[in-house]
């Protein structure tokens, strides 16, 4: 295997008898190299990844599948861990591959580095996401940035929206670029809030128009003039099912949600448990393994 620019290294210590369903994982993750050595009674696997092709919620989502394969196995989860090697080199190169995207209808995702196209009738989303936070070509953003397309094209009024786990902010701005009055961006990572609040800069976008919030729900709750019309959340199934009980608090009684990171086989468990908690599932748009749900309050 030779290491290119930038590789995700997996790591996976399960019991000897997961290995052969490790390695089937790997392979249909689309792995360029494995090694595996033998650690006291259980086994440690290495794969490596192209960091181009799988985003972090890919790499959640293959941790997801082979804790299932060991309980489906009747074996111990396996523990899984990522790490991005050669980061600094991929850093400065991939910005010569990455070219203006068109998503949706409404949307040029552009490198902030780059003039859009002279004939562009879209609107331009500058991005400059750093190495962790993606580039909207992942399935769960593009569903975001559409729904966001379909909710915003008919509103009767600027509305305030709620960005949970904003990553490089991408969701927010591209709100704003469709004409929300404001939107909270909020996450838990250091490194994701100042991507935020650069790319907010560059998009010529204000903290008035976009706070950004260092924190997940509790925060936003404290932070919040008043509930918001609606709520954008790209991240994992678990940590939307954690979410889901106290979302009310953050939206208005005629609100909606915007949930993606879901993969299908999970999606029946977030809509039966959004049901539960007084939420309607309006519609499920489905890309490749990914959904997204966009829901709203139930009415009485």
């Amino acid at each position: 295997m030779a290491v290119g620019n930038s590789w995700w290294e997996v790591q996976v210590l399960c019991d000897p008898a997961l290995e052969d369903d490790v390695f089937w994982r790997f392979d249909a993750f689309g792995s360029q190299g494995t090694a595996n050595q033998r650690q006291g009674s259980a086994t440690l696997i290495r794969a490596y990844f192209p960091q181009s092709r799988l985003e972090l919620l890919d790499l959640s989502a293959l941790a997801l599948r082979l804790k299932q394969d060991a309980l489906c196995n009747h074996l111990p989860a396996p523990r899984v861990s990522w790490t991005l090697i050669d980061e600094e080199d991929w850093s400065k190169s991939w910005k010569d591959h990455w070219q203006p995207e068109p998503i949706g209808d409404r949307f040029l995702i552009t490198p902030a580095w780059l003039t859009p196209p002279a004939d562009n009738q879209r609107l331009v989303l500058k991005l400059d996401p750093g190495v962790a936070f993606g580039t909207g070509a992942h399935p769960t953003t593009q569903l975001c940035l559409e729904s966001l397309e379909m909710r915003l094209a008919y509103a009767d009024r600027p509305l305030t929206l709620a960005d949970i786990g904003c990553g490089s902010g991408i969701l927010s701005i591209g709100a704003l670029l469709l004409g929300a009055q404001r939107v909270y961006a909020a996450d838990i990572d250091d490194l994701a809030v100042q991507s935020a609040i650069a790319n907010r800069d560059i998009n010529h976008l204000s903290p008035e128009q976009m706070p950004v919030i260092h924190g997940s729900l509790k925060e936003l709750v404290n932070r919040i003039e008043a509930p918001v019309d609606g709520v954008v959340c790209n991240i994992l199934a678990e940590v939307i099912m954690d979410l889901i009980p106290q979302l009310h608090t953050l939206v208005t009684p005629q609100g909606w949600a915007i949930l993606s990171g879901i993969l299908m086989d999970q999606s029946k468990l977030v809509a039966d448990t959004l049901e539960q908690q007084g939420w309607d599932v309006a519609t499920l748009w489905r890309r490749q393994e990914w959904c997204c749900l966009n829901v709203r309050r139930s009415q009485p």
